[in-house]
């Protein structure tokens, strides 16, 4: 089944590749009738580069400890090379309309939006676990680093009903929460730790939102297919699993102030009736035509799990896990914008944020025995823990700047980054998760390249 998978993930890599190189260079390689063909069915192709390489002075084993995404210390890493097809489907109107959307993301951040809801073992009580067959091991383990995900597959429609249904069906990334997964929404090259361990990537399910009038709009739906609380869910396990998706937006009538609270609630897995739930708060004020800020609030528990870490051993207990964040972002010139981030994040009883995350994550059960290809398990250590952050970047879209004429680099970004962490262990003997300290710095250079 592996090898399959993995062939099928080559396949889908060099079709949509194909695909998508005719639709750019099409005046030469392709026929008018394909291109005609797109344009009548309103069938879009497109995607990003994004890479980038991060400096940690305090760093020698490798990784950037408990951050992710640009968890690669001292090196030049390709996060993502994203593609995607896609339909979408109009907004409003009286006439219904159907689309979809998939996305074929491969770099070293794929591990990170993988269907990885079912975890190695579980959460409950250590037993084994059959992982997803969704885009697990599609490829490249021996790389440690660099991996397929499949993060989005939907079909989607609008229902002319009231002030227009919109429906999704299938895998799709989280409504919820202010940062995500794909490079072009976020202003920074690392994730906040909300993002890494407080809130799902993905979901399996289905996910209408109706908007009730210009300021209302409010979302919902089933979720399956996890053995976390259906957060980040695949196919082919635990779909006896249902799970709830809920929440509102509200928006201001001049459109400067947005308040925004959703969440996920149901039991942890198909082996378990513990609750596992969260909710998050994102509260938008634009200070000003050129100012941004950004509130965003997380509390999650998860009921019953398994506690190792340095405090518990063999421990089964509730676990919660919260944040603050603010976000603040300054438009200097009409190509060149600054922005800070600062993030508390307190993981309370060790359960949520895994350092090496990375290593963590790629664990699997071979011959009875727990493994990871992207490292050595005995390295992984997790506490119950306060981290705090602090970012600073700047955005410069150096195509525009530089008015390079050259298609390929029209949407070229820069983005230079400093960021500081530091962790204090909550109510157990000191933590030093970023190799042997309790702090770090980072500083990064990374590209976006959207097409």
């Amino acid at each position: 089944m592996k090898h399959g998978m993995k062939y099928s993930g080559w396949l889908i890599c060099a079709l949509t590749s194909a695909i998508l190189f005719c639709s750019i260079y099409s005046d030469n390689l392709c026929a008018n009738s394909f291109k005609k063909f797109l344009t009548h069915h309103k069938l879009e192709f497109g995607g990003w580069i994004h890479g980038g390489a991060t400096l940690n002075p305090s760093q020698s084993g490798g990784f950037n400890g408990p951050v992710i995404f640009a968890d690669q210390a001292n090196r030049f890493q390709l996060n993502q090379f994203n593609l995607f097809m896609r339909r979408s489907v109009v907004s409003e109107g009286k006439t219904w309309d159907f689309g979809g959307r998939f996305d074929f993301m491969f770099g070293t951040d794929a591990i990170f939006t993988q269907a990885f809801g079912v975890p190695s073992f579980d959460v409950n009580d250590g037993t084994p676990l059959k992982r997803n067959e969704w885009d697990l091991n599609l490829c490249c383990d021996s790389t440690r680093t660099y991996g397929i995900a499949l993060p989005q597959t939907y079909l989607e429609a609008y229902v002319p009903a009231g002030n227009g249904l919109n429906i999704k069906l299938g895998h799709f990334y989280t409504p919820t929460g202010f940062e995500t997964v794909p490079a072009p929404d976020n202003f920074f090259y690392t994730r906040a730790y909300t993002l890494n361990v407080g809130e799902p990537f993905t979901h399996t399910g289905m996910l209408a939102t109706y908007y009730v009038n210009p300021n209302w709009q409010i979302m919902g739906g089933p979720l399956t297919g996890s053995a976390t609380g259906g957060w980040d869910a695949g196919w082919d396990r635990h779909l006896s699993n249902w799970s709830g998706l809920g929440g509102f937006t509200w928006t201001s009538d001049n459109q400067t102030t947005s308040f925004h609270l959703s969440g996920t609630y149901g039991e942890t897995s198909a082996r378990s009736s513990e609750i596992w739930g969260f909710y998050n708060i994102v509260f938008k004020h634009r200070i000003t035509p050129k100012t941004l800020l950004v509130l965003h609030q997380v509390y999650g528990h998860a009921g019953g799990v398994l506690l190792n870490n340095l405090k518990y051993t063999n421990v089964i207990k509730d676990a919660e896990w919260f944040s603050a964040l603010m976000h603040l972002y300054y438009d200097l010139t009409d190509n060149v914008s600054i922005g800070a981030r600062g993030e508390w994040y307190r993981d309370e009883d060790g359960f949520r944020n895994p350092s090496p995350f990375r290593i963590a994550a790629a664990t699997n059960v071979v011959n009875g025995i727990p493994v990871s290809y992207a490292g050595n398990l005995s390295t992984v250590t997790i506490t119950p823990a306060d981290y705090y952050s602090m970012t600073l970047g700047l955005n410069w879209k150096a195509a525009k700047t530089l008015k390079l004429t050259w298609n390929a680099l029209k949407k070229l970004t820069i983005r230079p980054n400093i960021r500081y962490d530091r962790v204090d262990a909550y109510k157990t003997s000191a933590y030093r998760p970023f190799d042997g300290n309790k702090d770090q710095i980072l500083f990064s250079l990374d590209f976006l390249l959207p097409f």
